[in-house]
């Protein structure tokens, strides 16, 4: 039997514009509650970032992101060494396979346990959990998603809480998973505790696309629309520009100089009048990528990039249900304003 789609109230994405100033960047000492960067922080898993005009000589000097691929039950990661250097000590990011809105799923971020579970499952397992998912929607079964965070004084053996979880997890959510594991400490435990779980190894290496011929645009908002706080016109700048750099991260024909499709199967046109072409740089990374790592590329991007040139960042969820869409921040500096941004948040409803 196939899954009903839920209405399409629920399954569209909502997009938040924001320009404001970034400040003072220093790298030894980020922001963590101002825009944009507490914005990208609460990001779960991220997935994809893509810059444009990102200089070569970052790219060599900045270590691409790694992660592992583990196999591991519930109960594994809830004992011995692994629990206890990596959860109670450490800091790392765990994401099982499957998907929240079908399967019984887990994540593990900022020391927080979070469980996507079916009916028949949560209530087998005797934890205490909320609804999960659209409400009013007869065309999925109902889910309930539980969370413990494990850091608290309260989850350790012998406490009540923490053995209802235990108990749980040898009786009910007992199957083998595969997991994406991330270590996002600056030290590793030694002996490690993931080795002996046999982990493969992936890194992110950057997919380069180092010239880009396009029909050139006007990167920045006009001072009028600013000063004179034309909210208007300033979403259609915004939707203007982040239909332009969506094309870009595509790689597709219709922003490249000197496009002349038919008109009959595209009537796209790049955002203003300028004629000739403009050179970009566009570099990827796709995996399993904490949100720490792609602040400190976001800071080394502000402070490396001259103030003239303009710059944009793009970060994408794990998608984690069956509509494979997942939350996004993209993020642009405009020419000549060095501590200024303009800020697309796309979050995605279940």
């Amino acid at each position: 039997m196939l899954l009903k789609a839920p209405p399409s109230v629920y399954q569209a994405p909502k997009c938040f514009v924001t320009y404001g100033s970034m400040g003072h960047t220093d790298t030894k000492q980020l922001p963590r509650r101002s825009k944009p960067w507490s914005t990208l922080m609460g990001l779960g898993f991220i997935h994809r970032e893509i810059y444009e005009m990102l200089r070569h000589h970052l790219v060599v000097e900045n270590p691409p992101p790694s992660y592992y691929r583990v196999t591991m039950s519930l109960e594994q990661v809830l004992q011995g060494d692994f629990f206890t250097e990596y959860i109670k000590r450490g800091n790392i990011l765990m994401l099982s396979e499957g998907t929240d809105s079908v399967d019984n799923m887990f994540t593990l971020r900022e020391g927080v346990l979070t469980m996507y579970l079916d009916k028949e499952t949560y209530e087998r397992a005797g934890l205490v959990g909320k609804p999960h998912g659209a409400k009013g929607n007869r065309g999925l079964k109902p889910r309930w998603v539980v969370s413990y965070d494990l850091r608290s004084p309260s989850m350790l053996r012998g406490k009540k809480g923490f053995d209802r979880l235990v108990y749980a997890s040898k009786k009910v959510l007992n199957q083998p998973l595969a997991w994406l594991f991330c270590n996002i400490a600056e030290s590793t435990p030694h002996p490690d505790p993931l080795q002996q779980h046999y982990p493969a190894k992936f890194t992110s290496s950057p997919g380069v696309a180092e010239v880009l011929e396009v029909s050139p645009v006007a990167i920045s908002v006009p001072s009028s629309t600013l000063a004179e706080g034309d909210r208007p016109d300033l979403e259609m700048v915004a939707s203007d520009l982040y239909e332009w750099l969506s094309l870009i991260r595509l790689e597709s024909p219709r922003v490249r100089a000197g496009d002349h499709v038919d008109p009959y199967l595209s009537r796209y046109r790049a955002p203003g009048d300028a004629s000739g072409q403009m050179v970009v740089c566009r570099v990827s990374w796709q995996g399993f990528i904490s949100t720490q790592w792609v602040r400190g590329l976001l800071a080394a991007l502000v402070t490396k990039c001259p103030p003239q040139a303009w710059f944009s960042l793009n970060a994408t969820e794990f998608a984690k249900n069956i509509y494979a869409t997942g939350n996004e921040i993209s993020l642009v500096r405009p020419q000549g304003a060095s501590d200024e941004y303009l800020m697309w948040e796309i979050k995605s409803t279940e």
